[in-house]
């Protein structure tokens, strides 16, 4: 009777444990998809702001379309991308990252530019959502460390597999991202 009552106990304390690391690949996996949330919430918000960007840069830098093309086409291949697929949209907002650059760039160059009212607010309103991003990525970047280094450490990764672990990409700046941005007037 005694084995019988060790062997409920063992199963029950394994039981017992294995809902324990469920619940928290659940957790930390609901945790990333929040904080993914509060950065897709500024994503939308800069996407709203770039044409108008574009709209206010174009007046002044007309031979300038290539670089515009290049930032509008960024937007609309981000925006493309589904919220759900969190490591490929990273990619794209690395891209349209580096294409925005460009256009800060050009209103260094034109003096007449950088002094319009619109294109000042407009920079600043960017600005502020790039802060946020740049708040919301720290805290995405740490809920994803979390979750990565549960999954990938024990007990975690014993139990990945069977209750369908995920592993998140961190939103790190990419090589060309790291380059200053060149302007030329050719």
């Amino acid at each position: 009777m005694s084995i019988v009552l060790l062997l409920i106990g063992v199963i029950v304390v394994v039981a017992f444990l294995l809902v324990i690391v469920f619940n928290r690949f659940v957790k930390n996996r609901n945790v990333v998809k929040d904080a993914w949330s509060n950065i897709d919430v500024a994503l939308k918000r800069r996407y709203d702001l770039i044409p108008n960007l574009v709209e206010t840069v174009k007046g002044y830098a007309a031979h300038e379309k290539t670089t515009l093309e290049s930032v509008i086409n960024a937007r609309n291949a981000a925006m493309d991308v589904s919220s759900d697929d969190i490591n490929a949209k990273i990619k794209a907002e690395n891209q349209l990252q580096q294409t925005l650059r460009s256009i800060f760039a050009l209103g260094e160059a034109y003096p007449d530019l950088k002094a319009n009212a619109g294109f000042l607010d407009l920079q600043q309103k960017l600005n502020e959502i790039e802060e946020n991003l740049e708040r919301s990525r720290r805290y995405y970047n740490g809920t994803v460390r979390e979750n990565n280094t549960y999954g990938e450490s024990f007990p975690g990764v014993l139990f990945a597999g069977m209750f369908s672990y995920q592993h998140f990409d961190y939103f790190e700046t990419d090589e060309a991202e790291r380059e200053n941005v060149k302007v030329s007037f050719n």
